[in-house]
């Protein structure tokens, strides 16, 4: 039987001039809840601090989970022995996913790894929610408060009322380093569009009829004019056995103009659909089918990074340069998409290994901060080689110790190198 209806009083109310905003401490305020912000925050949780994460979109996991990328890389590297370079919060990842049937792992050059973006997010929330980590969603930033050589508060906008954060240390892990640019630390731009990629996932596929990389990269370009895809190469990645594939076929400008950005996001989905036609069209035994389940959020690669005491150099990558202080290691290639049509793709050896320092982190104008991800210095080339998911995942566990080693009222920049590789040893020894 249904429930008697009971009175439900309304009450009418008007807000407050003057209205005080939500007010949180926190030893650790990491801003940004990707990949890099999510491995801080779960970091700093597990040494015992409390933490809050804010993020400005309404949900956890960044570009990671919610621009469907679909592919972990970064984290192994290159055959054939393929060695697992970051740890932390990707071996809890590769562990659990594994164990659900929602990973897979592709050999080749080097070790990617297929992932279902709905069984990410849910342990990212999962595990965010364990570890008592306090959560701020859909929240921009309107006011750092930077007094001298330390941020004190930063305050937020949200549709629920303003939040103030007060915390000893701060992760900026936003992506394009707002925390840091409203913070007026200096910061760098890139001369050129760097551009970012509208993913997609695509359902009711025909596997057994996927068309190899070469083969549709060929076909890509050869016909991308006659679909108007600007983009003159792509991959499609299948997830075997669930006759879905994710796309990244397309090159969407990343501006940091408002406008200017909402405006790519649609032209990137445009885009979109122009790849689901020629997909259809010209590799019918494998996509005639196809339905787009989802639209990711808008990927981008590299838009606004910190200026930071060292700037990691291509050289330096290309080399391998083991840093005394080093946070994190990849094998993963120059992948710079900084023109329309294309990008570029420079591997390494089986053995490379090459290193980001802390001091890629640390604006020297700031004790308290350390950017981590996309974030981090180095140049268009370097940074391209070291912004995907393995070392930001390793970066954001750095920032967290090293905030950790520097204590409520240190500095970051005096943190002991010895003490922090031994804190960080499985992300940067051998």
């Amino acid at each position: 039987m249904p429930h008697a209806l009971t009175e439900l009083k309304i009450h009418t109310v008007t807000k407050s001039p003057g209205t005080a905003p939500h007010e949180l401490t926190a030893d650790l305020c990491v801003v940004g809840a990707g990949v890099s912000g999510v491995s801080a925050a779960v970091e700093a949780a597990r040494l015992g601090r409390d933490v809050v994460l804010v993020d400005s979109l309404p949900l956890l996991g960044g570009q990671m989970v919610n621009s469907l990328i679909g592919l972990f890389c970064g984290v192994f590297g290159n055959g054939p022995d393929y060695h697992q370079l970051t740890h932390g919060i990707f071996d809890g990842i590769l562990t659990d996913l594994d164990k659900t049937g929602d990973l897979h792992y592709n050999r080749g050059h080097t070790l990617t790894v297929n992932y279902d973006e709905v069984a990410l997010g849910r342990w990212v929330e999962r595990t965010v929610h364990d570890l008592g980590i306090r959560v701020v969603l859909g929240a921009g930033i309107t006011e750092v408060e930077r007094p001298g050589r330390r941020i004190e508060a930063i305050s937020f906008a949200t549709r629920h009322g303003a939040v103030r954060v007060t915390a000893s240390g701060f992760v900026d892990a936003t992506g394009d380093a707002a925390l840091a640019w409203e913070a007026g630390l200096p910061c760098r731009l890139p001369e050129r569009t760097i551009y970012g990629s509208q993913q997609l996932i695509l359902e009711h596929l025909h596997e057994e009829h996927q068309p190899g990389r070469d083969e549709l990269a060929a076909h890509v370009a050869a016909k991308a004019a006659a679909y108007g895809l600007p983009r003159r190469d792509g991959l499609a990645f299948f997830f075997p056995g669930r006759g879905t594939a994710v796309l990244n076929m397309t090159h969407i400008p990343a501006p940091l103009d408002p406008v200017a950005s909402s405006a790519a996001q649609l032209e990137g989905r445009e885009q979109a659909d122009r790849v689901v036609e020629f997909l259809r069209t010209e590799f019918p035994k494998a996509f005639g089918d196809a339905r787009v389940r989802a639209y990711g959020l808008p990927g981008r690669r590299q838009t606004r990074w910190i200026k930071g005491v060292h700037q990691l150099s291509l050289d330096e990558v290309r080399s391998g340069v083991r840093f005394e202080d080093a946070v994190a290691r990849t094998a993963w290639p120059v992948e710079l998409h900084d023109r329309a049509d294309g990008y570029v793709w420079e591997t390494f050896d089986a053995d490379h290994v090459h290193y980001v320092p802390l001091r890629s982190l640390l604006s020297p104008d700031c004790d308290n901060l350390v950017a981590a991800g996309r974030c981090a210095d180095g140049d268009a080339a370097a940074l391209s080689s070291v912004r995907v998911m393995g070392p930001c995942a390793a970066m954001g566990a750095g920032a967290a110790h090293a905030l950790d080693l520097a204590g409520p009222e240190g500095s970051v920049h005096t943190v002991d190198p010895t003490a922090l590789r031994a804190r960080v040893a499985d992300n940067v020894e051998s």
